[in-house]
């Protein structure tokens, strides 16, 4: 059993998590993700390492409430346990190397945009973030992500906080004002990192996504992660979760995501009744 060790609502929908995790702490890298049961019964689901302390023993994970798993996962309460918690799994980041990076990301997809502009800023690497939310009561690790940042921009659909406007909005200034960049690393839904992709390619910027689709064993031997990626099918879980934004079909994994909203639904709704809540 892996016991939670601190919780904290980062916004309504979203919550940060410690657990105790000593082996998966022990070897966990920027980029990579673990797959955790609530309990016995439950579902499989992936999160990414949003931060790790190999000498606590801890993994915290970051995740949003949105189907069944994630909504039975916040009810879960600091002392209690969690019936598995597997990993590291997937390919750490390659982050070595690189002088300037633009990291993007997108609502939740912040949180795991942010240990890799971690991880590039101890690198010694200049790092200029974006981030993009629906409005200010939606943003999260703001503090975490200006401490590591040489240049920090938020953007917000309502102009609530930061810029009014889009994520690709923000990126498009920096790179007509002539900031050049050696990788774009966009992480957030799928429709934000495909216009990222479109607009990056238009100025010959490498560009890194990290994909999340359904997942179930996360060993590449279900085939549910699977994606296409220049042409050729590609397991998110081994092969990835870092592609070449410029070589990912979107509009198939766009397409893929949606396809079992209604069992999501349906789900969400009975673990809300089982604990009592109305479903709006």
């Amino acid at each position: 059993m892996f016991n939670i060790i601190s919780k904290e609502a980062l916004n309504p929908t979203v919550t940060r998590m410690v657990v105790q995790a000593p082996l998966v702490a022990a070897k966990a890298q920027p980029g990579q993700f673990i797959i955790l049961r609530v309990d016995a019964q439950g579902e499989r689901i992936p999160l990414t390492v949003a931060d790790s302390d190999a000498a606590a023993g801890t993994v915290t994970i970051i995740y949003q409430i949105v189907g069944a798993t994630t909504y039975m996962l916040d009810q879960k309460k600091v002392g209690e346990q969690l019936a598995d918690f597997v990993g590291p799994l997937g390919n750490p980041s390659d982050l070595d190397g690189m002088k300037k990076v633009a990291v993007v990301g997108g609502g939740v997809g912040c949180a795991i945009a942010y240990p890799l502009a971690k991880r590039l800023h101890q690198l010694g690497t200049q790092v200029h973030s974006i981030v993009g939310f629906r409005s200010t009561d939606l943003i999260i690790l703001e503090d975490e992500f200006k401490a590591v940042s040489a240049k920090y921009v938020c953007m917000t659909d309502d102009g609530s906080n930061g810029r009014k406007g889009l994520v690709t909005d923000a990126l498009r200034q920096l790179l007509d004002a002539g900031e050049e960049y050696d990788e774009v690393i966009a992480i957030g839904p799928l429709v934000m990192m495909k216009f990222v992709c479109q607009l990056t390619a238009k100025y010959g910027v490498k560009t890194t996504v990290s994909m999340n689709p359904i997942m179930i064993d996360g060993t590449g031997m279900c085939g549910g992660c699977r994606l296409t990626v220049d042409g050729k099918m590609r397991f998110a879980c081994v092969d990835g979760p870092d592609f070449d934004g410029h070589k990912v079909d979107f509009d198939e994994a766009i397409q893929r995501s949606r396809a079992y909203k209604e069992q999501e639904r349906h789900a969400y709704e009975q673990a809300c009744r089982l604990f009592g809540k109305e479903v709006a």
